[in-house]
């Protein structure tokens, strides 16, 4: 029997524990878009390093001049390899909350088909289900094997869905601590309710402002309409230039 059977078997067994632990951290309001719930970003993130802690991780919430880091690290076998996991704890908005069936942060289990649940509750899905289930599978392991097979840090944020505007400062001003011989994201998706997928690359996102100026008066259209810069048609050209036809970004230096 191969060292992760019994584990996978432990996880069934603890289901139920496993669920309203998980509950736990959805019924906290971490929307990180909202400055309003900024207490809420930072009990999920206190949350966690309790969790963390129980589990025998060294975890603590770390300040950034957003919403707090979550680290935690935990030994591993001499010559092992140091994984690190990362996810993120903040969600979306809840709005338009008129068209939710249920309360977002009261989560359940429903029955969408027969024989096929889903837990309903925002970040189910994006991120808090994910990140729960690295954090579940080192308990597991660590109830049935007593330690666990490599050297593991984890990193939880709580700006992910606002851009992670404190991500790249803080793993620069940690490098040294933060450093492993390779990273999983618990951040994407799969094929299938029952199909696995392991995503090998992400895109990020650009956000730039851009004046385009024109005449610094009023023209009439019927003299001038045509022969005059729009500053609506330069923008609309510029837009539309930013791709080729194949769909590549044409802004020289932009894959550099």
């Amino acid at each position: 029997m191969s060292r992760i059977s019994p584990v996978l078997d432990r996880l069934d067994k603890n289901l139920d524990e496993s669920l309203e632990r998980l509950f736990g951290l959805l019924r906290i309001k971490s929307i990180s878009t909202d400055p309003s719930y900024a207490a809420d970003c930072r009990k999920a993130a206190e949350w966690l390093v309790a969790e963390l802690k129980l589990i025998g991780f060294d975890a603590s919430v770390r300040d950034t001049p957003g919403h707090p880091m979550v680290v935690a690290h935990h030994v591993g076998p001499a010559g092992a390899p140091h994984v690190l996991f990362y996810g993120h704890y903040d969600v979306q908005p809840v709005d338009p909350i008129e068209l939710w069936e249920t309360d977002p942060f009261a989560p359940s289990v429903k029955e969408i088909a027969p024989g096929h649940q889903v837990i309903t509750g925002r970040g189910s899905a994006d991120d808090k289900g994910q990140l729960m289930t690295f954090v579940e599978a080192c308990r597991a392991w660590k109830q049935v094997h007593g330690g666990l097979p490599c050297r593991i840090t984890i990193l939880f944020e709580g700006e992910e869905e606002s851009g992670s505007p404190s991500l790249k400062p803080f793993l620069e001003a940690n490098a040294a601590e933060l450093k492993a011989d390779f990273a999983l994201v618990c951040d994407t998706g799969m094929w299938d309710r029952d199909t696995p997928s392991i995503c090998v690359a992400l895109r990020g996102l650009v956000g730039e402002e851009i004046t385009v100026k024109a005449a610094d008066r009023d023209l009439h259209s019927g003299l001038y309409g045509g022969a005059a810069a729009n500053p609506i048609r330069i923008l609309a050209r510029i837009l539309a230039d930013i791709h080729d036809e194949d769909g590549h970004v044409t802004i020289p230096g932009f894959y550099e």
